[in-house]
């Protein structure tokens, strides 16, 4: 193929979560964009001129039936949380149109118990996990299933304590109850490309977490009597440089992610991906959850992280790096490599 047959495709997503970041970074790599909205959503794509075309649905559940739009477009669908959340993991599996990363590894993410065996597996730390509340003995977080941002988790110290805070969720039956690791909250955004065989770290970041990260500010005893509940749900993100003498940990423990992907599914983990971890006053990294997509902390760096200012001569977002990955792809007649 000739350089510039990556013209024949369009980069597509749904408006929310990265799709700013995603569709600014596949202008910058000349791509044609699409975004597909909500209809009373459409104004920031409008306001911020990322988006060549907008398609209007009434519900993201509704996405399947503009699916053939898509795919007359030549459109390349890029996933990301808020994507896979409202579509569901099953349902992304059955998508005809061209997907950007292994559908299949979507569902190792979600399921709890499959994630939990592959980060084991690729030899990392993790918190210990409470499968009956009656044996919590420690701090513990529960968390509840799915991309909902720290919707609703809450700490529990004790059986009892578990008992009386989870009465508050009736409708919520999905949960892990987690061990509470006292440590600094550390998000490591990693790209894998399988054209050049080569894990990136790219940037990392630190979760504002509602009133978690605000309720320093009062005093412990009026904490106890305005009965202040501690949440986690995710306002915002805030830009983190790690200890550079870190990195070659954090390189190798994501480089035995992508292989152990390779054993658990056709083709394995490539694009863009997330270890969510704690590390502790020991330096030791406890890894907590994967996301196997681009992740909203970074939208920070839209113009790119001091470590991608390391080793690029443009800005280069992880939304821009997918956008170059289809790019090279596409020129190279390699496109089969990255879409799955």
């Amino acid at each position: 193929m000739a350089q510039g047959d990556f013209k024949k495709y369009r980069i597509a997503t749904i408006g929310s979560h990265t799709a700013l970041q995603i569709l600014k970074g596949a202008k910058d790599e000349g791509f044609e964009t699409i975004v597909v909205c909500q209809k009373d959503q459409r104004k920031p794509y409008e306001s911020y001129r990322v988006a060549d075309e907008i398609i209007e649905i009434e519900k993201f559940k509704d996405f399947f039936e503009i699916e053939q739009q898509l795919i007359e477009r030549n459109a390349i669908i890029i996933p990301h949380g808020s994507f896979v959340s409202y579509l569901g993991p099953q349902r992304v599996q059955q998508l005809k149109a061209m997907h950007y990363g292994t559908k299949a590894i979507l569902e190792w993410e979600s399921d709890r118990t499959k994630e939990r065996e592959w980060l084991l597996n690729s030899d990392l730390r993790l918190p210990k996990i409470f499968k009956n509340p009656d044996d919590i003995d420690r701090p513990v977080i529960v968390k509840f299933h799915g991309a909902k941002g720290g919707l609703g988790y809450f700490i529990a110290n004790s059986p009892n304590e578990f008992k009386q805070r989870i009465d508050e969720y009736p409708e919520e039956k999905d949960y892990a109850i987690q061990e509470y690791i006292v440590g600094v909250p550390m998000y490591a955004h990693y790209f894998y490309s399988r054209l050049t065989g080569e894990l990136e770290i790219m940037s990392f970041d630190k979760r504002y977490e509602s009133n978690a990260d605000s309720i320093g500010r009062i005093a412990a005893k009026d904490q106890i009597d305005v009965g202040i509940k501690t949440s986690y749900t995710i306002t915002g993100n805030i830009p983190v440089v790690i200890r550079e003498s870190l990195l070659p940990q954090l390189f190798a423990m994501g480089e035995r992610v992508v292989e152990e992907s390779r054993k658990i599914t056709d083709g394995g983990l490539f694009g863009p991906f997330c270890l969510e971890m704690i590390i502790d006053k020991d330096l030791q990294f406890w890894v907590f959850e994967i996301s196997a997509r681009i992740v909203a902390g970074t939208n920070l760096y839209i113009k790119g992280s001091p470590y991608t200012d390391l080793r690029y001569d443009v800005p280069m977002s992880t939304g821009r790096r997918i956008a170059r990955d289809i790019k090279e792809a596409a020129d190279g007649g390699k496109i089969e490599e990255v879409l799955g």
